[in-house]
């Protein structure tokens, strides 16, 4: 499962630029759910009032709640077949999905391609023993445990994402494989967020767990949001904090849902390739312009060298940051202009 992002949302209390002649004045209003995708939902934005702007909150809360239900592999809902319906119904038979479902599988499919199968939502075989393991390792520190190596080996052998059937026309999903599973919390969250934002006002800002996109600038003079990239190392200090008018910013990080074995910490963001934590980075931060993207990338890229990863960066588009274990930071050549402080 992918993580919860590590960035912070700054709110800027100061408001730029006053209303025309005639024109009600805006204020900044913000609202905040706890009901999405495991995780803390904010969204900040000047109205004419209060009620206006809570709204149009609930509204974009409502959008994102449908797709929490469609895209949760792990509860059933009344009346929806969701990615826990399609994965009980594996190698058994389709099954008729929103068209939501299809659009975001069609996506991961395409986000499997460029990133050359690092971020490959057929992974849920495997990706579930490390669930599991890390749940019951926080809730009995004392008696945390890997997941067994040769379960993880035989989970692998049922991750291929061709056993991922998609009939657009019969609007079903199927995978053909009984053993493997879904799983979309590398992107879920950021595609979301992608499709919400899609459907909102301009000048919102708009972070889900730390996927945070903005829909245009905070205000008619075009002043900035400004967001803040997490330490690895924890407490209130920023690495940096960004200015951003459109468009999203993610941040993988080795230091969320993770857990200890022995002493050593072991986070969420599996290699393929080792099926076990990525050692690469501490941190990866990714500006780009459609969140479901940005939200692949930030896996993709924590899983990849340097060079590797600034190749992929420029390949999509993109603006990146890593940081190492030392707290060294590198950048691709335009992140640096996003950078306030």
């Amino acid at each position: 499962m992918r993580r919860v992002v590590s960035l912070l949302l700054l709110v800027c209390l100061l408001l730029c630029g006053c209303a025309g002649v005639g024109e009600p004045e805006k204020k900044q209003y913000n609202a905040t759910f706890l009901t999405l995708f495991d995780t803390v939902t904010t969204i900040v934005g000047r109205a004419e009032s209060e009620a206006a702007f809570t709204a149009e909150a609930q509204k974009i809360h409502d959008e994102l709640l449908i797709y929490h239900q469609l895209f949760d592999i792990y509860n059933d809902y009344e009346g929806v077949n969701n990615l826990k319906t399609v994965n009980d119904n594996a190698g058994i038979a389709p099954v008729v999905v929103d068209r939501a479902i299809i659009d975001l599988l069609q996506d991961c499919k395409e986000y499997y391609d460029l990133t050359g199968g690092l971020v490959n939502v057929a992974m849920g075989s495997v990706l579930k023993l490390w669930h599991e393991a890390r749940n019951d390792g926080l809730n009995d520190i004392v008696n945390a445990y890997l997941p067994d190596g040769e379960a993880l080996a035989a989970a692998a052998e049922h991750v291929d994402i061709s056993c991922l059937v998609i009939d657009e026309e019969a609007s079903t999903v199927f995978i053909t494989d009984p053993d493997a599973r879904l799983d979309v919390g590398a992107v879920a969250k950021g595609w979301s967020v992608q499709r919400a934002a899609e459907n909102a006002p301009e000048g919102l800002l708009i972070s889900v767990g730390g996927n945070v996109c903005a829909t245009g600038p905070k205000d008619e003079n075009g002043t900035p949001w400004r967001v803040g990239v997490q330490n690895p190392d924890g407490g209130d200090n920023y690495l940096h904090t960004l200015n951003i008018t459109g468009g999203s910013v993610v941040t993988s990080g080795d230091y969320q849902r993770c857990y200890m074995v022995d002493g050593k910490i072991y986070h969420h963001i599996i290699d393929p390739a080792t099926l076990y934590p990525s050692e690469y980075w501490r941190s990866v931060t990714v500006l780009c312009a459609d969140s479901g993207l940005a939200d692949a990338l930030s896996t993709a890229l924590f899983l990849l060298p340097l060079e590797a990863g600034m190749a992929l960066a420029e390949k999509s588009g993109a603006q990146a940051m890593w940081v190492n274990e030392a707290g060294e930071q590198f950048y691709t050549p335009g992140f640096e202009d996003y950078i306030r402080t």
